[in-house]
């Protein structure tokens, strides 16, 4: 385990906080404390965005708890207290939209970056999460160390170092019961699933974070190689794709449903055959809002036509 100067070094080497402008997101829990505390101690222009949702009875006092840690540390906290509407759906995902769209209004303003404090063990559950709710690549890769203004500093750091940072630093923290709550799938990932991959081996949950990594930088080097099939192209010969290895023509496929789109079209890829065979004329609706159009033997995406 990483001793509190080494989380320093660890986070100070990702060059994520390097005396530029961010929002930390701060929840008062113990990661997000951490990353507060590393966020002013490496000297960063910081400022904290705290969202109460109202959702629990002690949710006052966390947004209290709050309050005093920035105080205490000279930092300016916004405090944001939504309300959930009947339809919002997931609640998960409701909150997660409203959390990052107020950090991206504040981020905006001052054109700062955004920094959440997801650690390695974070990475591990997403990882898992992902894999077992949605077959394919891009579950594997986990979450990117930055995505835009996003930065996640602490992916190199595990839930029980940012702990043990907060002790050794003397930083009190709140404790969330729903993260207790098997209620959720995540926390099921986390109480369940990820302990039996460590009763199997010990480094179950580095190795899994590690794993990603790779992957994320192999990913890479096969964006690059779509790139080149693409030649800055928005369209492809359906004859050429064919002709592509099947999990390359997967991957064309999926860049241009995603650019046509500008949004992330999970379908695309498993759909390859079915666009291989619209033949020289056709189209089709791939779902998650892309159709694949073929004229005269050219195979391009657009958005799917509003009802």
């Amino acid at each position: 385990m990483k001793a509190a100067g080494e989380v320093r070094a660890t986070v100070e080497a990702t060059g994520l906080l390097r005396r530029a402008p961010v929002v930390v997101l701060f929840s008062g829990g113990r990661d997000s404390t951490c990353l507060l505390d590393l966020a002013v101690r490496l000297g960063a222009d910081v400022s904290a965005l705290h969202v109460d949702y109202g959702l629990r009875s002690d949710s006052a006092g966390d947004a209290e708890h709050c309050a005093r840690v920035c105080a205490s540390l000279g930092i300016e906290l916004a405090v944001q207290r939504p309300r959930r509407p009947e339809d919002a759906g997931n609640l998960q995902a409701w909150a997660r939209d409203v959390r990052y769209g107020a950090a991206a209004r504040l981020a905006g303003a001052r054109d700062a970056d955004v920094a959440a404090g997801h650690t390695a063990s974070d990475q591990a559950e997403t990882v898992l999460y992902r894999l077992a709710a949605s077959p394919g690549r891009r579950a594997l890769l986990g979450m990117a160390a930055r995505d835009g203004r996003l930065v996640r500093p602490l992916l190199g750091i595990t839930r029980a170092e940012t702990a043990a940072y907060c002790r050794a630093r003397g930083l009190a923290w709140r404790e969330d019961a729903s993260n207790a709550s098997d209620a959720f799938a995540r926390n099921r990932v986390r109480h369940e699933l990820l302990p039996a991959l460590q009763s199997v081996h010990p480094a179950a949950e580095e190795n899994v974070r590690r794993t990603a990594e790779l992957l994320r930088e192999e990913a890479a080097v096969l964006d690059e190689v779509v790139a080149g099939v693409l030649d800055g192209r928005e369209e492809i010969e359906l004859d050429r794709l064919a002709a592509l290895p099947p999990a390359l023509a997967r991957l064309v496929v999926r860049r241009l449903a995603e650019g046509a789109t500008g949004t992330v079209v999970p379908r695309a890829a498993r759909r390859t055959g079915d666009v291989l065979a619209l033949g020289s004329d056709g189209a089709l609706d791939l779902g998650n809002g892309a159709r694949a159009r073929v004229r005269a033997g050219i195979l391009s995406f657009e958005p799917t036509p509003a009802r």
